[in-house]
């Protein structure tokens, strides 16, 4: 079973200039504010507090990279869309955001955490639209499945399926929930199988930015 439980933090960022070199595999986890990332990050860590949890919506300003092999990491971008953000913290964190995914040559595939009781959002879609030029793969974690009942939850994962054939390519999606552990092994084989297979690079694309027109 892959597993991601040798994990350690490497560093922390503020600015895009201060990236390290793209060396190696990268998968990154983004999500609106509030949605569970950190928690999920967590979790598949099989840590307490690898990332930080906190209940206060837009405390990752940073953008964190975590070790988890030879040349390979897991990196935590900031969370978007929280409107008690000032507008200048709102624009770093987009511009942050924005000049990873679009023109980092070592990144492998993104974890797209959504709160699954307001799944696909607008600012989730208008990120869909800023990755797809890119190529990048996305994998959608339905956070807080346990917060609904299981037939709630069953039919959230048709709806957002649905929308992924129909609109969005190279994308899957699945139910999870860090206090259940539900969905954690399956997650972990996505992530694992996106950093051990180093034949799918691609150059870098320009694009827009979440909160930017498509």
């Amino acid at each position: 079973m892959a597993t991601l439980k040798n994990i350690e933090f490497v560093t922390t960022v503020a600015a895009t200039c201060n990236l390290p070199p793209p060396c190696g595999a990268e998968v990154a986890f983004v999500g609106r504010s509030n949605a569970g990332k950190s928690s999920a990050i967590n979790a598949l860590a099989q840590r307490k507090r690898m990332a930080f949890v906190s209940k206060t919506p837009g405390r990752t300003q940073h953008i964190n990279f975590f070790r988890v092999g030879t040349e390979q990491y897991l990196v935590d971008l900031p969370g978007y869309g929280y409107a008690a953000v000032p507008a200048a913290a709102r624009a770093h964190w987009n511009e942050l955001i924005g000049s990873y995914i679009q023109s980092r040559p070592s990144l492998r595939g993104i974890i797209l955490i959504m709160d699954a009781r307001r799944p696909m959002t607008v600012l989730d879609e208008e990120l869909f639209a800023w990755v797809k030029p890119t190529g990048t793969p996305i994998h959608i974690l339905l956070s807080k499945a346990d917060k609904l009942t299981r037939r709630q939850a069953d039919e959230t994962l048709r709806r957002v399926d649905h929308v992924l054939r129909a609109n969005y390519g190279n994308c899957s999606v699945q139910l999870f929930s860090s206090p259940k552990k539900t969905g954690i092994p399956e997650a972990a084989e996505i992530i694992r199988n996106w950093l051990d297979h180093d034949d799918n690079k691609k150059p870098p694309v320009k694009g827009n930015k979440p909160g930017a027109k498509p």
